[in-house]
């Protein structure tokens, strides 16, 4: 797991951009993993609409599960979205821990208030003070057992506070151990943020905001998408049942034997299958060769 984090640390602290769509789950992660994303980001919102609650009630552990199942079957970095920490400084620790040992490659933290709130999902968002985060983030980096495994401290402040007081924030926070820090910023100020932070910038928002080239000029060095994959999902499958509801028929024209030859492909089962026929099923293909 050291090199996969390795690996990630020199993306983003390298010259280029990495781009990390949403990772629910193995499979997802198996499908950016083979379309060449350098990372994934398993998002505490999206996990809490995938379980039919909010984010807000998720708990550590099931958030650490989902992790340790998708780091189990690909080699994709992923970026854990740690919310505030699920409390004080204390609970930051535990998070921490538990997401490292999850095999994650990073974990991001953000200066909301404790509990989480489920208004945030409407955009009502209450801050901690600056010392009450940097508290967190000092924990959060204290506690980790692999100097590799970053720290993304993320604010809120730009949106209710304006650029100015999030780029102060984001600068405690990277003197208290933040590794990167992730801000939400107008378009006309992606600039003037990457030139006043000394650390790598990420933010979320959909792949097709900007080109890669226009995110590498600007300076940001990782951006998420958070959303796209789940409301592709959400849009596709409610539109199936909608219609097979109202005429009888989806209208979708799907070759099930290849899709599901593409999920046998894209899932690894071939080493699985392949050992089934030197143990329990030779006897099944010994039969069929004579």
């Amino acid at each position: 797991m050291n090199g996969v984090r390795q690996r990630f640390r020199q993306e983003i602290f390298g010259d280029g951009t990495v781009f990390a769509p949403l990772v629910l789950d193995p499979l997802a992660g198996l499908l950016a993993q083979e379309f060449g994303f350098s990372a994934g980001y398993l998002s505490g919102g999206a996990l809490g609409f995938q379980y039919a609650v909010s984010e807000a009630l998720l708990t550590t552990t099931e958030i650490a599960d989902a992790a340790r199942r998708i780091t189990s079957r690909c080699e994709l970095p992923l970026i854990v979205d740690g919310g505030v920490g699920f409390g004080d400084p204390v609970h930051v620790v535990r998070a921490t821990w538990e997401f490292e040992q999850a095999g994650a490659a990073a974990v991001e933290f953000e200066d909301q208030v404790a509990p989480k709130r489920v208004h945030h999902h409407i955009g009502v968002e209450h801050l901690i003070s600056t010392d009450e985060m940097c508290a967190k983030v000092s924990a959060a980096a204290e506690a980790r057992s692999d100097s590799d495994f970053l720290i993304i401290a993320r604010t809120g402040a730009m949106r209710h506070e304006g650029v100015d007081r999030g780029i102060s924030r984001l600068e405690s926070y990277i003197d208290a151990g933040a590794d990167v820090a992730m801000a939400f910023c107008r378009d006309q100020d992606l600039q003037k943020v990457a030139t006043k932070i000394s650390a790598p910038l990420a933010t979320i928002t959909s792949l097709d905001q900007h080109s890669r080239q226009e995110w590498k000029d600007y300076g940001w060095s990782l951006i998420i998408d958070a959303f796209t994959s789940q409301a592709l999902w959400l849009t596709a499958t409610r539109d199936a049942y909608r219609k097979f509801m109202q005429y009888g028929s989806t209208g979708i024209d799907i070759d099930g034997m290849k899709l599901h030859r593409e999920l046998v492909e894209t899932t690894g089962l071939a080493s699985l299958l392949d050992l089934e026929r030197r143990t329990t099923e030779a006897e099944e293909f010994d039969e069929g060769t004579d």
